[in-house]
């Protein structure tokens, strides 16, 4: 089975084709951060298989058939009316929000593109990004977030620890010289500030400190 971790790419696609429908499952997060989120947490499982989503309703609704008989252990994994009110209301807007995230990428690659020590995102052309983070890549990672974090530009890192990497799989034996390449960029990758409500005058204040840094 092939289950997509879509959470980040509402609204991506890939040959005209959405994010969440290449494998059996795809999964979208609705955390408030995320490109489309709510006021708590929720999130979706999309699916065409239709045995598939009756299994999935059932394990998320305490594993119910009835009212009072249940066919297997469930979770209450049930999002909330008022989660739903909201996300109907603001799903009218995704397409907007991401046409602007994109537009406000453009800038910045544009705009970075002038600053050699710095590594932009490579955008395919047949597809289409929603750009829930904008990350690029610099050597002296560390030092560079500290500069921007004391010049009040509110940078971070995702994510700091390839998966093979966490703790959770330590008992496993996976090195870091496994993965030489997730390793090194995740060394280097920073995600600047990125939403649709960022101005021309935010992403050029944003680009001179990185350009200050360099300097």
């Amino acid at each position: 089975m092939v289950v997509e971790d879509a959470a980040q790419a509402h609204g991506a696609q890939i040959e005209g084709r959405m994010a969440g429908t290449f494998g059996h499952a795809g999964c979208f997060s609705f955390y408030p951060g995320k490109n489309l989120g709510a006021y708590g947490d929720g999130g979706a499982v999309v699916t065409s298989d239709r045995e598939l989503a009756d299994r999935i309703r059932r394990i998320a609704n305490h594993g119910r058939t009835t009212k009072y008989n249940h066919a297997v252990e469930g979770v209450n994994s049930r999002l909330d009316g008022i989660q739903a009110a909201i996300l109907s209301v603001k799903l009218r807007h995704l397409e907007d929000w991401t046409r602007l995230r994109n537009e406000n990428a453009a800038s910045y690659t544009r705009l970075l593109g002038e600053i050699n020590d710095v590594v932009t995102p490579t955008i395919s052309e047949n597809g289409r990004h929603v750009f829930h983070l904008y990350v690029i890549q610099v050597e002296r990672r560390d030092a560079f977030l500290e500069y921007l974090h004391g010049n009040d530009i509110h940078a971070g890192i995702h994510y700091p620890i390839p998966c093979p990497l966490l703790d959770a799989y330590r008992d496993r034996g996976f090195r870091a010289e496994d993965y030489p390449v997730s390793s090194r960029v995740a060394d280097e990758i920073v995600s600047l500030p990125m939403y649709p409500e960022l101005t021309m005058q935010q992403i050029e204040h944003v680009v001179s400190m990185v350009r200050g840094f360099f300097d």
